[in-house]
């Protein structure tokens, strides 16, 4: 393993070309440098020098603009994954805890007042737009697994998802601030500890969703070729799988 400058020079170009999860990528640059050194060494026992051997293996490896699209791809697909399991879980968390909370606000917090005509049809969307969240991340979640070999362009998928994320996060943000102004309720009432802590579960899964969202957009946008749409990825000019199972 000494001695592997050229190989690990062109791991850490890899490594400054990806973007995504880091124990993925992680994973993916260590499969990468064992591969190559491994080939490195089977030339060096043909004869030829340790710096040629590492040269030659890269030149079948392939250039890092060959590889790089074929590994965001996967990466792409791993933050995908990722983001659709907090949404899956999370979404239908909160929206059971708000849920209870309405039902044991103290009766004696609450402030009678006549709510406004659009209140009730506000909620509802609220409620079903909880709802499809929950459905969209479960829908993902599977299109991203299972589903993975019958869709064409899986990081397109991570990409849509990341938009839908900072779209619904803070649409759902306002108007459920809007009705808690309105019915003046847990939001509202600082001394309710239940209310207080529900508020900031809800605002850390919130910010934790967009955060998740945006690496969603950034891993789909990486290593995207000039006139290439985001989330699109090129064919590697290696077969990555077949280089490494033939050292």
């Amino acid at each position: 393993m000494a001695g592997a400058g050229v190989i690990d020079e062109y791991v850490a170009a890899l490594r400054c070309a990806l973007r995504g999860p880091y124990g993925a990528r992680r994973d993916l640059l260590a499969e990468a440098r064992d591969g190559l050194l491994d080939a490195a060494e089977a030339y060096e026992a043909g004869g030829l020098p340790r710096a040629e051997a590492e040269r030659r293996a890269i030149a079948d490896f392939g250039t890092v603009d060959e590889i790089a699209p074929g590994f965001q791809r996967e990466l792409a697909v791993s933050q995908g994954r990722r983001t659709a399991a907090l949404l899956f879980l999370s979404v239908p968390l909160t929206a059971f805890l708000w849920a209870v909370i309405w039902r044991v606000f103290p009766e004696a917090a609450r402030i009678e007042q006549v709510k406004p005509d659009w209140f009730g049809f506000l909620a509802k969307a609220v409620d079903l737009l909880q709802l499809g969240v929950g459905v969209v991340g479960g829908l993902t979640l599977l299109a991203l697994g299972r589903g993975l070999r019958r869709i064409r362009r899986p990081a397109l998928v991570t990409r849509r998802l990341g938009l839908f994320v900072w779209v619904q996060t803070p649409l759902v943000a306002a108007m459920g601030l809007t009705l808690a102004a309105a019915a003046r309720g847990p939001v509202g009432f600082t001394t309710y500890p239940p209310g207080v802590a529900v508020s900031a579960l809800s605002y850390l899964l919130a910010g934790s969703a967009l955060f998740s969202a945006a690496r969603c957009l950034r891993c789909t946008t990486a290593v995207a070729a000039p006139g290439e749409t985001p989330g699109e990825t090129r064919p590697s000019g290696g077969d990555r799988e077949r280089f490494l199972s033939r050292w």
